[in-house]
């Protein structure tokens, strides 16, 4: 009774899964997506607190450009593996450089003169920068891999029943990683030995991706098959170094889903560094503060959970595409206004908690159904392009405003921080105007490929 009682509550809020196949496949796809989450929400909260410690958060803008240019040309040799070898060996690749680097950073942490240890702040401890990067580009690299390989295998129909449910479980990782892996619950004296567990985990993601390869039929790895025209199959056939690149600006859907991801995370990047900048200072070392942004990545990974558990996903489901990209600029420019309102610490904490959460419940597993109307070279390449100009870019777009903000205070002190919150609450506002063109503009695009079952680009 119990059993068919939540059967049935899980298919009003999902939807209902075609068959025991479907369920497996997208079963082990949550648990590889909720390993990737759960493995960098456990690194992101020491990536700040370590390059606090190491660096200075007051460098964290030139980090964000910093990272921005050695993503770059992550993405041009992510771009050749693509091209090179199959993708779940383009996965076996990515994630045993990536452990190997964890393992690395790990030994470099907890070396007694240039780890953790020294407490000197030195704008020219290398490996505070190199940790930044390292933890910037796992975002990057390995969740544009994964969502390129799910949407390449994935139907439209199939992913408005099964994205929901990797969503949810990507958001389990998104609690337990943070919750349980940090150097204070573990006993530890730094957080060294967690990058060393990050590793660990790392491995553990390619080797999910080799059973998901032999456990899933062939049946289960067909994706979307809409019609594409002469001219565009021979542009998708011609191979480059550049494709992705190319297809980014001379593609106007594309660029609407990059200004999507782009205009989000600058508003975002200005707001969380309001959130890590009173963290510091109401947390000075790097355990406390790693502790603290821990929290916050559970907070997260809670709410987002309960945004999914509660069905916020059938807003796409019943109300529409355009309906449930609407809804995210909506939102965040509500918490917009709120910062701007009572600019605390608490209240950041909220509103950048909540505007995460929606963003990986509904924002993020609807722009990845997005893809699916493309060419399998589009998912893989312009998708990896997308991700780091779309997002590290706007991060580091983000962080030139908060620079901007340094300059003010120590120009005018309190009154500078001011002016600041003024300019920077009416320029959010007016990117949130254009989010919401944007998203009418590409929505009515993927309604219509999906209509006709043609191919966008």
């Amino acid at each position: 009774m119990l059993k068919r009682t939540l059967k049935r509550i899980a298919q009003t809020v999902w939807g209902k899964f075609e068959s025991k196949e479907e369920i497996i496949k997208f079963s082990l796809l949550g648990l590889i997506f909720g390993l990737i989450i759960g493995c960098y929400w456990t690194l992101r909260p020491i990536k700040d607190s370590i390059f606090a410690a190491m660096v200075g958060v007051d460098y964290q803008p030139i980090a964000k450009w910093v990272s921005l240019v050695v993503v770059s040309t992550l993405v041009l040799v992510y771009g050749k593996l693509v091209d090179t070898f199959s993708r779940d060996r383009v996965f076996y690749i990515l994630t045993s450089i990536y452990a190997l680097a964890a393992f690395s950073f790990a030994w470099a942490f907890s070396n007694p003169e240039i780890g953790l240890q020294n407490t000197v702040l030195d704008p020219m401890r290398i490996t505070g920068w190199l940790w930044y990067v390292y933890v910037e580009s796992f975002g990057s690299l390995i969740v544009a891999l994964f969502w390129s390989f799910t949407t390449d295998i994935t139907d439209e129909n199939a992913a408005k029943r099964g994205f929901p449910l990797i969503a949810m479980l990507g958001q389990l990782g998104n609690i337990v990683g943070p919750l349980f892996l940090r150097a204070e619950r573990l006993g530890f004296a730094h957080s060294g030995p967690v990058v060393a567990i990050g590793g660990i985990m790392t491995l553990a993601i390619g080797i999910l991706i080799w059973v998901f390869m032999r456990v899933v039929p062939a049946s289960q790895l067909k994706g979307y098959e809409g019609k594409e025209t002469k001219e565009e199959k021979k542009m998708h056939d011609e191979p480059g170094f550049f494709d992705g690149l190319k297809l980014l600006f001379t593609q106007p859907y594309l660029m609407g889903i990059f200004l999507i991801i782009t205009i989000y995370e600058v508003v975002i990047t200005i707001i969380d560094f309001q959130l890590k900048s009173a963290a510091k200072s109401a947390y000075p070392t790097e355990k406390a503060m790693a502790n603290f942004l821990a929290d916050f990545g559970v907070m997260t990974g809670v709410i987002s959970m309960l945004c999914v558990l509660l069905g916020i996903n059938s807003i796409q489901r019943i109300m529409g595409t355009t309906a449930s990209l609407v809804f995210v600029p909506l939102l965040v420019a509500m918490g917009v206004v709120a910062v701007w309102v009572h600019p605390t610490l608490g209240i950041v904490f909220w509103v950048m908690a909540i505007g995460k959460a929606i963003n990986y419940a509904l924002n993020q597993p609807t722009i990845k159904q997005l893809y699916i109307p493309t060419t399998k070279e589009t998912k893989y390449k312009s998708t990896a392009w997308i991700e780091m100009f779309g997002s590290r870019g706007a991060k580091a777009s983000g962080s030139a405003i908060n620079a901007v903000k340094l300059f003010l205070t120590r120009k005018f002190g309190p009154a500078g921080t001011a002016m600041f919150l003024n300019v920077s609450v009416g320029a959010s506002l007016g990117l949130i105007g254009i989010w919401l063109l944007v998203v009418v503009y590409v929505a009515r695009i993927y309604n219509k490929a999906i209509k006709h079952n043609e191919v966008v680009c």
